[in-house]
């Protein structure tokens, strides 16, 4: 007997699914309302908001917002109307291009319409089933969704963990030996989740022992890392050991899109063999105008990072000071650890939102294991230390009342009221 394909679904609504009733549309698919910045409206109350990926602020400059607008005027939403390969090509795209691939010291560029379906692409793209690839446990979706596609072998290692890499490398080392492939090795510049900078130095050392290709995923190390912003790789001065290069608009550049950066030979193959550019509608103009007004002031003006990482240390230093566990993180993205349940974390957020007037991201499980509630914090150049101590007072206040139950209490008796 052939089931429903629906029962399945209306059986198990997933791990983050089961929470939906209580959780939707407060702790899951919020609403932030209001003009983009550090101070938004969520559920008609004035927020402190650190959950933007706005790292530079760039999403209200002035410059941005006219450059935004005079192209929307010029062109509208929809132009250029078609795949860049048949009719959507156009010499701002490759303006645009020559600029990224110049700043992240690459030969050449190519435009992605979105991170995600792009990233999934390009390992599609790279890859034949007799290739091997090895990459971190803890990878964007993107890069596992890639990974899944892939119909060769493939090995993950533990996470920026130089043993378990070498490992792997001997093994994918032994089996493309049979298959008579090559390796594709898959990191990131920085860990979304837990703040790390992958270790791209020491991954670089390990060329000159085992034949493999380096991809990087540097979506927030783009603009924020290195001496002139270029990422993770400038920061630990192995930028030309990134064969690939990959980076989203959507953090640094508070845009929509992404692109790859290598040498012309690969980009010139990827431009030719990327399914989810080959038949999609190209970047509007809209987004590719607003984003080399973006890189612009990216190249100019060093002090729009110089205030994000002002922030960055006045946050960071003064949450270890106050005796919070922040883990190793060496970027901007700044997580919080705890020992709770997730009613627990659902309670302290509510507070948190309610009355503190704290927005930010909550992590529990399954991302991380059980008992561990993450506050995950993303502080932009938009922030002021005012919003920082503000943020501090109310952390330590949050605190008190997971250590002393009182959270537990309230979890246990009642349901949260999100309405």
């Amino acid at each position: 007997m052939v089931k429903d394909l629906f029962e399945r679904i209306q059986e198990n609504k997933g791990p983050l699914g089961k929470w939906a009733s209580q959780a939707e549309g407060y702790y899951v698919f919020p609403k932030l309302e209001g003009e983009l910045g550090p101070r938004m409206q969520f559920h008609g109350k004035n927020i402190l908001n650190w959950s933007l990926n706005d790292y530079l602020g760039l999403a209200n400059h002035p410059e941005v917002r006219k450059a935004d607008t005079d192209a929307a005027i010029q062109f509208g939403a929809a132009y250029p109307m078609g795949a860049r390969m048949m009719s959507g090509h156009t010499t701002y795209h490759e303006q645009l291009e020559n600029e990224l691939a110049e700043f992240v010291m690459k030969e050449s560029a190519y435009l992605l319409n979105f991170g995600y379906q792009g990233m999934v692409s390009i390992i599609d793209a790279l890859v034949t089933k007799n290739d091997i690839i090895v990459y971190d446990v803890d990878s964007h979706a993107c890069i596992i969704d890639g990974v899944r596609l892939h119909m060769g072998k493939r090995f993950t290692y533990k996470h920026n963990d130089l043993e378990s890499m070498e490992k792997n490398l001997q093994r994918a080392t032994k089996m493309a030996e049979e298959t008579g492939g090559g390796i594709l090795f898959i990191t990131e510049g920085v860990f979304g989740m837990r703040g790390q900078q992958g270790k791209l130095k020491e991954i670089a050392e390990l060329k000159k022992k085992y034949n493999f290709r380096l991809l990087v995923d540097d979506a927030h190390g783009f603009g924020t890392l290195g001496k002139t912003g270029a990422g993770a790789g400038e920061e630990q001065g192995v930028q030309n050991q990134i064969d690939v290069y990959f980076s989203t608009f959507a953090k640094s550049m508070a845009n929509i899109g992404a692109f790859v950066a290598a040498d012309k030979s690969v980009i010139d193959y990827l431009k030719y063999n990327l399914r989810s550019q080959m038949f999609a509608k190209a970047l509007p103009m809209i987004q590719t105008i607003g984003s080399l007004k973006r890189l612009e002031l990216l190249r100019q003006s060093s002090a729009i990072k110089d205030k994000l990482w002002e922030n960055v240390n006045a946050l960071q230093n003064g949450l270890k000071e106050k005796g919070f566990n922040i883990g190793d993180t060496n970027t901007c993205i700044t997580p919080v650890y705890l020992e709770g349940s997730i009613p627990e974390a659902m309670v302290m957020v509510n507070d948190l939102r309610e009355n503190y007037g704290i927005f930010l991201s909550i992590v529990v499980y399954p991302v991380i294991p059980k008992g561990i509630i993450l506050l995950r914090m993303i502080p932009t150049a938009s922030h002021t230390l005012a919003d920082i101590e503000e943020t501090l007072t109310a952390f330590e206040a949050i605190r008190e009342k997971l250590t002393n139950g009182t959270y537990k209490e309230i979890a246990e008796r009642t349901t949260v009221d999100v309405s």
